[in-house]
């Protein structure tokens, strides 16, 4: 489990050759206490360390992850969001991220406001029925807030930390992202669907408390 806030910004040391295989990625701090089998999200995707050596890790991917996400896309040198799966006992900031990747979405448009950087995103329908106006989406693994929500795309506005710390803005318009929806809006929408073919919807105290909200 993971939190959506970027510890660090790693550099794609060798990639896999064909439909499967190995990332080795360069880090540093994130490898202070790594051990073989630890959990690192790399731009939101939850992958298993392999094998590490002081400044850089490797992690297995399967030919399913490639497909899924924008992983398969990395090339040697380009700058990686990573962070370390969380610990008990720490201030939980950002949003419960799982790091299992729902899909991808595709930048609109990259503009600054004052302060702060806009990023327009197009996504699914699917995916889109989980974007909600104030709740939380992980964009390659950066916990960040919807700011807008359109027809088939959404807002968030990127402050200076998370632009410095994160490869957000260095995006450009046509690139595509890994998208995580809001763990929370995702089994909402499934349990409503399910009761919904059972002509069910009946929305009630009881029946939140029942399904766990």
């Amino acid at each position: 489990m993971f939190t959506g806030l970027i510890e660090e910004k790693g550099k794609i040391l060798n990639t896999p050759q064909g439909e499967a295989g190995s990332f080795s990625i360069v880090a540093d701090d994130i490898l202070n206490d790594v051990e073989i089998g630890d959990s690192i999200a790399v731009n939101g995707t939850c992958l298993t360390v392999t094998a590490f050596t002081k400044g850089h890790f490797e992690v297995d991917v399967l030919a399913e992850t490639l497909r899924m996400t924008t992983l398969g896309k990395l090339r040697i040198g380009d700058e990686v969001n990573l962070e370390r799966a969380m610990q008990a006992g720490k201030r939980f900031g950002g949003h419960i991220v799982s790091g299992h990747i729902d899909g991808t979405g595709r930048i609109r448009s990259i503009s600054g406001e004052k302060n702060g950087t806009w990023i327009t995103i197009v996504i699914n329908p699917e995916l889109m029925g989980n974007i909600v106006l104030k709740g939380s989406v992980a964009i390659d693994g950066v916990s960040l807030t919807v700011a807008n929500v359109g027809e088939n795309e959404f807002q968030v506005c990127v402050i200076p930390h998370t632009g410095e710390e994160t490869t957000l803005v260095g995006k450009k318009a046509g690139d595509v992202v890994n998208i995580e929806v809001d763990m929370i809006a995702k089994y909402i929408n499934n349990i409503l669907s399910e009761k919904s073919e059972k002509k069910e919807i009946n929305i009630t105290e009881e029946f939140l408390i029942e399904n766990g909200f």
